[in-house]
């Protein structure tokens, strides 16, 4: 792994320099984190989220502070859990387009909808008109499993300020 000058960008992808954000602050992790980005940006797991969508493929997985997942019907969704932000990518089978804008120091995503889990129901407001969706068979246990693990696994502050590459293996790829 390549060593981190004090001058350097942020690996956390802040966009400020390294003395000033995250030098002495758990550092080690937050460079592994960042060394994992490079390797899998969040477009290219979107596009195969898709293609397990398309391919009417249920999956769930975890990528730093995102959730991925799909459905057997087709849908597919990129989950953001510190804002509760989500954008759905695949719908019956389809691809659907998103604006996101990835470059090593930032990610940029065109949220559609904030989301909630009540009731074992996957609940959208969306943004555009504040209308309320209710998502019936979706994996709500799964996804509740999944943002209760990621909290406990990162700080709060170590999720705003990254995505990590971090396939979690207790949370099943394919359910």
């Amino acid at each position: 792994m390549a060593r981190v000058g004090r001058n350097d960008p942020c690996p956390c992808g802040s966009g400020l320099k390294y003395k000033k954000c995250c030098l002495g602050k758990a550092g080690s992790q937050i460079v592994a984190a960042a060394e994992k980005n490079k390797a899998a940006p969040l477009r290219e797991k979107i596009a195969a989220l898709q293609e397990k969508a398309v391919a009417g493929q249920a999956s769930l997985y975890t990528l730093g502070a995102f959730i991925l997942f799909t459905t057997a019907k087709g849908d597919g969704w990129v989950l953001e859990i510190t804002d509760m932000d989500a954008v759905q990518v695949a719908a019956n089978g389809e691809r659907l387009d998103i604006v996101i804008d990835e470059s090593p120091e930032t990610i940029e995503i065109n949220w559609t909808y904030s989301f909630t889990i009540k009731d074992k129901n996957f609940i959208t407001t969306s943004y555009a008109d504040n209308r309320v969706t209710t998502w019936e068979g979706y994996p709500t246990h799964s996804i509740a499993s999944a943002i209760k693990k990621v909290r406990k696994k990162f700080s709060p502050e170590l999720l705003q300020s990254i995505y990590q590459d971090e396939d979690d293996p207790e949370v099943d790829d394919d359910i």
